[in-house]
């Protein structure tokens, strides 16, 4: 498929199992190989209890890894230690008393990495490396930002020290010559944005640096490429879009809230979507004017593609984060949406592109759940691309009912049909 509409679509079908009913709480999914047994595993957590579960599959046996962390926010994956096995990162202590973003702990913004210890006993707790900290820190991602030889962290606050506006420090921490030591920690930019949401990892855009990796930002200035640059030896960035302004004296919002890029046939970065702004109602989609544009050349126009009723009383709309990839195996990436709810606005919408240059996409409800994070990995090994969801419970925000964690194995069939 191209720029033109396709003249048959596969119609998404997901079956759903819940693998943990009644959820005390919900925040957080990741999906990495923890055993190495080539199969996607999950690793989710609330915000509260301080416990982080892995759940291996098959089977889906829960297991808890790590205990007494005070309120962890956002994590990550990646092999740290170097055993061959994922270990992961994590951040905590970002509320102070209040709460809630407007009320950040001055003393937190802590990060972990918690080592996988590459053997399963049910009743072993991983262990804990603290690698630094940044007041109010929410977002990580492991990869190789400024080069290949050892793993970097660029780590991301949501919200200034001195005012839930104010300008945050974006952080690259890397290890010196001992992983389980404190790691070295650097300031990537301090005077570009304000109340940082979404992060994705990405390949690094600029011609030649493919080999390298770079994050796509959903902020209070819109959409933003953060790149590392190596003939200029500094990160630099690519405005992609300015997100939601139109209800910012009513929702004190702005901006863009998270962030994903789709590829439609020879171009991996054809377009970007959104959900805007912070927790906002919003679906945009960003398309080149001139298709095939390199992305730090390019021209981005954005189209409005859905509004997900009213902000509630703080501000806030139902979206949490949004994601991009193939899902019915036409080599062009379709996208969804995660909904916190509540219902009607709740569960996980599926889109796909009909003529990405008129930025024209049709849309399928996939879910009903509550779902906070998506997180993507063929589960059952059919070479099919499935996803699992974690219901958004946490206070003082949304307490979703009948709080679950499900997984929906991608039933795309090989007939093609209308929707």
């Amino acid at each position: 498929m191209g720029a033109s509409t396709p003249l048959n679509i596969r119609i998404p079908r997901f079956t759903r199992e819940v693998l943990q009913d009644d959820l005390t709480e919900g925040y957080w999914l990741e999906a990495p190989d923890i055993d190495g047994d080539t199969r996607p595993d999950l690793v989710g957590h609330g915000m509260y209890l301080g416990e982080i579960y892995w759940y291996q599959n098959p089977g889906w046996q829960r297991r808890l890894v790590a205990d007494g962390i005070h309120m962890p926010i956002g994590a990550h994956f990646g092999d740290i230690s170097g055993n061959g096995h994922p270990d992961l990162v994590v951040c905590y202590e970002l509320y102070g008393p209040g709460g809630r973003i407007d009320d950040p702990d001055l003393q937190g913004g802590k990060i972990d990495w918690i080592e996988n210890p590459g053997t399963f006993d049910s009743g072993t707790r991983w262990r804990r490396h603290y690698i630094g900290r940044e007041i109010a820190m929410h977002r990580l991602r492991l990869g190789h930002f400024t080069q290949t030889r050892k793993p970097e962290l660029m780590a991301l606050p949501t919200v200034g020290a001195r005012h839930v506006h104010a300008l945050v420090r974006v952080m690259l921490f890397r290890p010196g010559d001992d992983v389980r030591k404190p790691w070295d920690e650097h300031v990537v930019d301090d005077s570009h944005f304000r109340m940082i949401h979404g992060a994705e990892i990405q390949k690094n855009p600029l011609p030649g640096h493919d080999h390298l990796d770079s994050v796509l930002l959903a902020s209070e200035e819109g959409v933003t490429w953060l790149h590392y640059d190596e003939r200029e030896r500094r990160f630099t960035t690519t405005h992609i879009g300015s997100g939601e302004h139109e209800r910012f004296e009513q929702t004190k919002f702005k901006g863009s809230g998270d962030v994903g890029a789709g590829r439609i046939g020879d171009d991996p970065h054809a377009y970007v979507v959104a959900t805007e702004p912070f927790h906002g109602n919003t679906v945009a989609a960003y398309v080149k004017e001139q298709p095939g544009t390199p992305v730090t050349e390019a021209t981005w126009r954005r189209i409005v593609l859905d509004v997900f009723g009213d902000p509630n009383e703080l501000g806030e709309g139902p979206s949490h984060q949004i994601v991009c990839a193939d899902f019915d195996g036409d080599g062009d990436d379709e996208f969804l949406v995660a909904l916190r709810g509540p219902y009607p606005w709740q569960g996980v919408f599926y889109y796909k592109a009909l003529d990405i240059a008129a930025g024209v996409f049709t849309k399928w409800r996939v879910s009903s759940d509550s779902a906070a994070r998506i997180a993507l990995g063929d589960f059952n090994g059919d070479g099919r691309l499935d996803f699992a969801t974690i219901a958004y419970k946490v206070d003082k925000y949304f307490l979703a009912d009948n709080a679950k964690l499900c997984l929906f194995r991608n039933d795309i069939a090989e007939a093609a049909g209308r929707p």
